[in-house]
Protein backbone atom coordinates (compact mmCIF):
# COMPACT_ATOMS: atom_id res chain seq x y z
CA UNK A 1 0.00 0.00 0.00
CA UNK A 2 1.15 3.55 -0.69
CA UNK A 3 0.85 4.81 3.12
CA UNK A 4 1.06 8.33 4.74
CA UNK A 5 2.34 7.98 8.55
CA UNK A 6 0.99 10.44 11.38
CA UNK A 7 3.07 10.16 14.29
CA UNK A 8 4.97 12.16 17.06
CA UNK A 9 6.66 10.54 19.99
CA UNK A 10 8.75 7.22 20.57
CA UNK A 11 5.62 5.28 21.26
CA UNK A 12 5.29 5.90 16.84
CA UNK A 13 8.45 4.75 16.10
CA UNK A 14 8.36 0.90 15.79
CA UNK A 15 5.00 1.36 13.85
CA UNK A 16 6.67 3.29 11.31
CA UNK A 17 9.65 1.32 11.19
CA UNK A 18 7.75 -1.67 10.21
CA UNK A 19 5.73 -0.14 7.82
CA UNK A 20 8.99 0.47 6.20
CA UNK A 21 10.42 -2.74 6.52
CA UNK A 22 7.40 -4.80 4.94
CA UNK A 23 7.70 -3.20 1.65
CA UNK A 24 4.86 -0.59 2.25
CA UNK A 25 5.48 2.83 0.37
CA UNK A 26 5.70 4.90 3.04
CA UNK A 27 4.93 7.90 0.80
CA UNK A 28 5.75 10.46 3.62
CA UNK A 29 5.69 11.22 7.11
CA UNK A 30 3.75 13.57 9.24
CA UNK A 31 4.53 14.97 12.69
CA UNK A 32 4.03 17.94 14.85
CA UNK A 33 6.31 21.09 14.29
CA UNK A 34 9.76 20.70 16.33
CA UNK A 35 9.89 22.24 20.03
CA UNK A 36 12.69 23.75 22.27
CA UNK A 37 13.40 21.43 24.91
CA UNK A 38 15.80 20.92 27.93
CA UNK A 39 17.81 23.60 30.00
CA UNK A 40 19.05 25.11 26.99
CA UNK A 41 16.24 25.14 25.01
CA UNK A 42 18.28 23.35 21.96
CA UNK A 43 15.46 22.51 18.96
CA UNK A 44 15.06 18.99 18.49
CA UNK A 45 13.87 16.61 15.76
CA UNK A 46 10.16 14.62 16.90
CA UNK A 47 11.57 10.77 17.41
CA UNK A 48 8.96 10.16 14.23
CA UNK A 49 10.78 12.73 12.30
CA UNK A 50 14.61 11.39 13.59
CA UNK A 51 13.71 8.17 12.01
CA UNK A 52 12.22 9.38 8.90
CA UNK A 53 15.09 11.65 8.24
CA UNK A 54 17.42 8.01 8.49
CA UNK A 55 14.82 6.58 6.22
CA UNK A 56 14.88 8.74 3.19
CA UNK A 57 10.98 9.43 3.92
CA UNK A 58 9.88 13.14 3.10
CA UNK A 59 8.53 14.83 6.35
CA UNK A 60 6.14 17.38 6.72
CA UNK A 61 5.22 19.63 9.73
CA UNK A 62 1.97 21.15 9.49
CA UNK A 63 0.96 23.62 12.73
CA UNK A 64 -2.71 22.22 11.90
CA UNK A 65 -3.17 19.54 9.80
CA UNK A 66 -6.51 21.23 8.85
CA UNK A 67 -5.09 23.94 6.94
CA UNK A 68 -6.46 23.93 3.52
CA UNK A 69 -2.86 24.21 1.95
CA UNK A 70 -1.99 20.99 3.75
CA UNK A 71 -5.07 19.39 2.61
CA UNK A 72 -4.10 19.76 -0.60
CA UNK A 73 -0.79 18.34 -0.28
CA UNK A 74 -2.17 14.91 1.06
CA UNK A 75 -4.70 15.09 -1.97
CA UNK A 76 -1.89 15.22 -4.34
CA UNK A 77 0.47 12.61 -2.11
CA UNK A 78 -2.88 10.80 -2.92
CA UNK A 79 -2.25 7.51 -0.13
CA UNK A 80 -4.10 4.34 -0.06
CA UNK A 81 -4.36 4.97 3.60
CA UNK A 82 -2.93 7.05 6.92
CA UNK A 83 -2.35 5.09 9.49
CA UNK A 84 -2.07 7.62 12.86
CA UNK A 85 0.05 6.50 15.76
CA UNK A 86 0.07 9.76 18.64
CA UNK A 87 -0.07 12.06 16.35
CA UNK A 88 -1.33 15.06 18.63
CA UNK A 89 -4.30 16.69 15.98
CA UNK A 90 -7.86 15.72 15.55
CA UNK A 91 -8.14 14.78 11.64
CA UNK A 92 -10.46 16.55 10.43
CA UNK A 93 -13.12 15.25 7.76
CA UNK A 94 -11.23 16.85 4.67
CA UNK A 95 -8.18 14.38 5.36
CA UNK A 96 -10.45 11.46 6.81
CA UNK A 97 -12.21 11.43 3.22
CA UNK A 98 -8.72 11.87 1.41
CA UNK A 99 -7.16 7.86 0.78
CA UNK A 100 -9.72 5.01 -0.28
CA UNK A 101 -8.76 2.84 2.44
CA UNK A 102 -9.13 4.84 5.29
CA UNK A 103 -7.37 6.66 8.24
CA UNK A 104 -6.41 3.82 10.59
CA UNK A 105 -5.55 4.96 14.21
CA UNK A 106 -2.80 2.56 16.51
CA UNK A 107 -4.74 3.20 20.29
CA UNK A 108 -2.51 2.07 23.47
CA UNK A 109 -5.89 0.36 24.69
CA UNK A 110 -8.54 -2.41 24.38
CA UNK A 111 -11.12 0.20 23.18
CA UNK A 112 -13.91 1.29 23.98
CA UNK A 113 -11.86 1.48 27.41
CA UNK A 114 -9.78 4.36 28.05
CA UNK A 115 -9.89 6.53 25.23
CA UNK A 116 -8.12 9.60 25.32
CA UNK A 117 -4.63 10.68 25.78
CA UNK A 118 -2.73 8.93 28.39
CA UNK A 119 -4.79 5.47 28.28
CA UNK A 120 -0.90 3.46 29.11
CA UNK A 121 -0.83 5.44 32.35
CA UNK A 122 -4.29 4.80 33.56
CA UNK A 123 -4.43 1.34 33.27
CA UNK A 124 -2.10 1.29 35.74
CA UNK A 125 -3.27 3.63 38.13
CA UNK A 126 -6.76 2.16 38.04
CA UNK A 127 -5.39 -1.23 38.92
CA UNK A 128 -6.25 -3.42 35.15
CA UNK A 129 -4.80 -6.66 35.15
CA UNK A 130 -4.49 -6.27 30.99
CA UNK A 131 -4.32 -3.85 28.66
CA UNK A 132 -3.54 -3.77 24.74
CA UNK A 133 -3.86 -2.25 21.44
CA UNK A 134 -6.53 -1.13 19.15
CA UNK A 135 -6.51 -0.92 15.82
CA UNK A 136 -9.68 1.49 14.92
CA UNK A 137 -10.94 3.22 11.49
CA UNK A 138 -10.77 6.73 12.85
CA UNK A 139 -13.70 9.30 12.77
CA UNK A 140 -14.46 12.93 13.62
CA UNK A 141 -14.79 11.81 17.32
CA UNK A 142 -11.97 11.23 19.55
CA UNK A 143 -11.12 7.51 19.42
CA UNK A 144 -14.64 6.67 18.51
CA UNK A 145 -14.30 5.09 15.53
CA UNK A 146 -14.80 1.12 14.49
CA UNK A 147 -12.55 -1.10 15.91
CA UNK A 148 -10.58 -3.42 13.63
CA UNK A 149 -8.15 -5.69 15.37
CA UNK A 150 -6.78 -5.67 19.14
CA UNK A 151 -4.12 -7.19 20.93
CA UNK A 152 -4.13 -8.53 24.56
CA UNK A 153 -1.15 -7.16 26.70
CA UNK A 154 -0.68 -7.98 30.32
CA UNK A 155 0.27 -5.86 32.63
CA UNK A 156 2.58 -7.48 35.20
CA UNK A 157 2.74 -6.44 39.16
CA UNK A 158 5.71 -4.39 38.96
CA UNK A 159 4.83 -2.62 35.26
CA UNK A 160 5.79 0.68 34.91
CA UNK A 161 3.85 3.64 32.77
CA UNK A 162 7.81 3.43 30.62
CA UNK A 163 8.09 -0.50 30.53
CA UNK A 164 4.11 -0.74 29.28
CA UNK A 165 4.59 2.07 26.56
CA UNK A 166 7.63 0.01 25.08
CA UNK A 167 5.38 -3.20 25.05
CA UNK A 168 2.08 -1.58 23.55
CA UNK A 169 4.59 0.31 21.24
CA UNK A 170 6.10 -2.92 19.37
CA UNK A 171 2.86 -4.71 19.84
CA UNK A 172 1.35 -1.83 17.77
CA UNK A 173 3.96 -2.17 15.22
CA UNK A 174 2.91 -5.82 14.70
CA UNK A 175 -0.42 -5.20 14.54
CA UNK A 176 -0.64 -2.80 12.05
CA UNK A 177 0.52 -5.02 9.72
CA UNK A 178 -1.86 -7.41 10.19
CA UNK A 179 -5.05 -4.84 10.02
CA UNK A 180 -3.15 -2.94 6.77
CA UNK A 181 -3.31 -6.67 4.73
CA UNK A 182 -6.11 -7.82 5.93
CA UNK A 183 -7.77 -4.44 5.13
CA UNK A 184 -6.45 -4.88 1.47
CA UNK A 185 -7.91 -8.45 1.06
CA UNK A 186 -11.34 -6.95 2.21
CA UNK A 187 -11.45 -9.96 4.86
CA UNK A 188 -11.44 -7.03 7.62
CA UNK A 189 -14.27 -6.76 10.08
CA UNK A 190 -15.44 -3.46 11.61
CA UNK A 191 -16.93 -3.80 14.87
CA UNK A 192 -19.09 -0.78 15.92
CA UNK A 193 -17.68 1.07 19.64
CA UNK A 194 -20.73 0.96 21.92
CA UNK A 195 -20.26 3.64 25.69
CA UNK A 196 -20.63 0.87 27.49
CA UNK A 197 -17.66 0.49 29.71
CA UNK A 198 -15.56 3.14 28.52
CA UNK A 199 -13.83 5.59 30.68
CA UNK A 200 -11.53 8.84 29.46
CA UNK A 201 -7.97 8.77 29.85
CA UNK A 202 -6.70 12.16 31.08
CA UNK A 203 -4.03 13.89 30.08
CA UNK A 204 -1.17 13.23 32.68
CA UNK A 205 0.08 16.74 34.94
CA UNK A 206 2.15 16.88 36.95
CA UNK A 207 -0.06 18.12 39.44
CA UNK A 208 -1.54 14.65 39.08
CA UNK A 209 1.91 12.95 41.12
CA UNK A 210 1.16 14.95 44.12
CA UNK A 211 0.44 11.93 46.51
CA UNK A 212 -2.68 11.76 48.88
CA UNK A 213 -1.29 9.86 51.52
CA UNK A 214 -4.92 9.46 53.07
CA UNK A 215 -5.64 7.17 50.07
CA UNK A 216 -4.86 3.33 50.18
CA UNK A 217 -1.07 2.02 49.74
CA UNK A 218 -2.26 -0.23 46.63
CA UNK A 219 -3.43 3.06 45.01
CA UNK A 220 -0.45 4.96 45.57
CA UNK A 221 1.89 2.16 44.72
CA UNK A 222 -0.13 1.89 41.58
CA UNK A 223 -0.02 5.32 40.94
CA UNK A 224 3.85 5.60 42.03
CA UNK A 225 4.35 2.76 39.03
CA UNK A 226 1.74 4.23 36.35
CA UNK A 227 3.57 8.33 36.52
CA UNK A 228 7.34 6.07 35.89
CA UNK A 229 9.27 7.96 34.13
CA UNK A 230 6.53 11.19 33.80
CA UNK A 231 5.67 12.91 35.45
CA UNK A 232 6.70 11.05 38.69
CA UNK A 233 4.94 11.10 41.75
CA UNK A 234 6.25 13.02 44.93
CA UNK A 235 5.47 14.16 48.02
CA UNK A 236 7.62 16.61 50.60
CA UNK A 237 9.93 16.29 53.03
CA UNK A 238 11.41 18.58 55.32
CA UNK A 239 10.54 21.39 52.52
CA UNK A 240 11.83 19.56 49.81
CA UNK A 241 10.23 17.56 46.86
CA UNK A 242 10.60 13.68 47.19
CA UNK A 243 9.99 11.70 43.99
CA UNK A 244 8.67 7.59 44.46
CA UNK A 245 10.12 5.25 42.44
CA UNK A 246 9.28 1.96 43.48
CA UNK A 247 7.32 1.10 46.47
CA UNK A 248 5.75 -2.18 48.28
CA UNK A 249 2.57 -2.30 49.77
CA UNK A 250 2.03 -3.59 53.33
CA UNK A 251 -1.38 -4.64 54.77
CA UNK A 252 0.40 -3.25 58.60
CA UNK A 253 -1.50 -0.12 59.92
CA UNK A 254 0.94 1.91 62.71
CA UNK A 255 -2.14 4.01 64.22
CA UNK A 256 -0.26 7.01 63.65
CA UNK A 257 -1.86 9.81 60.25
CA UNK A 258 -1.71 9.45 57.43
CA UNK A 259 1.76 10.69 55.63
CA UNK A 260 3.48 9.55 58.57
CA UNK A 261 6.94 7.94 59.13
CA UNK A 262 5.77 4.85 60.86
CA UNK A 263 8.80 2.69 61.05
CA UNK A 264 13.04 3.66 59.65
CA UNK A 265 15.40 0.72 59.75
CA UNK A 266 18.52 0.55 58.19
CA UNK A 267 17.12 -0.18 54.62
CA UNK A 268 13.41 0.19 55.44
CA UNK A 269 11.29 2.96 55.70
CA UNK A 270 7.39 2.75 55.85
CA UNK A 271 4.83 5.18 55.44
CA UNK A 272 0.97 5.29 56.74
CA UNK A 273 -1.49 5.49 54.65
CA UNK A 274 -5.54 6.09 54.50
CA UNK A 275 -5.60 1.73 54.37
CA UNK A 276 -2.29 -0.44 55.05
CA UNK A 277 1.30 1.72 54.63
CA UNK A 278 3.84 1.47 52.03
CA UNK A 279 7.47 0.63 52.23
CA UNK A 280 9.59 2.93 50.39
CA UNK A 281 12.36 0.74 48.15
CA UNK A 282 13.85 3.77 45.41
CA UNK A 283 13.33 7.55 45.48
CA UNK A 284 15.17 10.89 44.81
CA UNK A 285 15.54 14.12 46.58
CA UNK A 286 15.28 17.41 45.34
CA UNK A 287 19.08 18.03 43.39
CA UNK A 288 19.97 14.45 44.08
CA UNK A 289 20.37 10.89 42.18
CA UNK A 290 17.67 8.47 42.02
CA UNK A 291 19.01 5.84 44.69
CA UNK A 292 17.71 2.78 46.87
CA UNK A 293 16.23 3.66 50.60
CA UNK A 294 19.30 1.77 52.13
CA UNK A 295 21.88 4.52 50.41
CA UNK A 296 19.32 7.11 50.50
CA UNK A 297 18.96 6.72 54.78
CA UNK A 298 22.83 6.81 55.07
CA UNK A 299 23.15 10.26 53.50
CA UNK A 300 19.88 11.14 54.52
CA UNK A 301 18.85 9.93 58.09
CA UNK A 302 15.22 10.04 58.51
CA UNK A 303 13.64 9.55 61.98
CA UNK A 304 10.09 7.90 62.99
CA UNK A 305 7.63 10.42 63.25
CA UNK A 306 8.80 12.39 60.06
CA UNK A 307 6.16 13.50 58.35
CA UNK A 308 5.79 13.22 54.51
CA UNK A 309 3.26 16.31 53.12
CA UNK A 310 1.78 17.17 49.74
CA UNK A 311 3.43 20.21 47.76
CA UNK A 312 0.18 21.80 46.57
CA UNK A 313 -2.77 22.48 49.05
CA UNK A 314 -6.15 22.53 47.47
Amino acid sequence: MRIVFMGTPDFSVPALERLAGAGHEVAAVVTQPDKPKGRGKAVLMTPVKEKAVALGIPVYQPVKVRDPEFVHILEEIAPDAIVVAAFGQILPKAVLDIPPYGCINIHASLLPKYRGAAPIQWAIIDGEKETGVTTMMMNEGLDTGDMLEKTVVPIDKEETGGSLHDKLSAAGGALILSTLDKLEKGILTRTPQTDEGTCYAEMLSKSLGDIHWEADAASIERLIRGLDPWPSAYTSLDGKTLKLWRAKVSDRDYGVSPGTVAEVAKDQMAVQTGKGSLLIEELQLEGKKRMDIASFLRGYPVKTGAVLERRTTE
